[in-house]
């Protein structure tokens, strides 16, 4: 299962409009995406799946250490 992060104040869904989340999160200073990046350790060596279950366990790294709730995990919508 894929998933994806996001702050719990953020309007958008990343799932949606990952523009406009983005455009957000930045302007808020959170900049989410740099932060997971940050925390994940994904290769291109690895299969899709693999690199998935790094960014689950790395959100989930995420979310432990802001216990206060300030994020949260979203499954990514299927295409």
């Amino acid at each position: 299962m894929a998933v994806m992060i996001t702050t719990i104040d953020n309007p958008y869904d990343p799932r949606i409009d990952f523009k406009a989340w983005n455009t957000w999160d930045i302007s808020h200073g959170y900049n989410t995406c740099a932060y997971l990046a940050r925390v994940l350790a994904d290769t291109d060596d690895f299969p899709s799946e693999y690199n998935d279950r790094l960014a689950e366990f790395a959100i989930d790294e995420i979310i432990s250490i802001h216990a206060g709730g300030m994020y949260k995990k979203l499954v990514k919508i299927a295409a």
